[in-house]
């Protein structure tokens, strides 16, 4: 699954530097995540970073965007043209 931003984000700004395929932006109101590139940090690090960061804990998973760890990982070797470590 992707991620989501809910609408306790508190628009703290630590999140989006965090995401490694710059998937997190600024919304009208809050910041949002953009399905198409998240990978939920497959490929890149064992846990979710944006998660890991939020202090209102408020980035649940998507259930509007449901994804397979393999299929997470194929997006991640698309979005970077390379295979992940490990």
């Amino acid at each position: 699954m992707a991620l989501m931003i809910t609408d306790e984000c508190i628009n703290c700004d630590v999140c989006e530097p965090e995401c490694p395929n710059d998937a997190i932006y600024q919304g009208e109101e809050i910041y949002e995540i953009n399905p198409d590139l998240c990978t939920e940090c497959v490929g890149h690090y064992d846990t979710s970073q944006c998660v890991e960061v939020c202090p209102v804990e408020c980035i649940p998973l998507d259930p509007d965007h449901v994804e397979s760890k393999e299929a997470l990982q194929l997006k991640y070797e698309r979005l970077t043209g390379k295979k992940a470590s490990g």
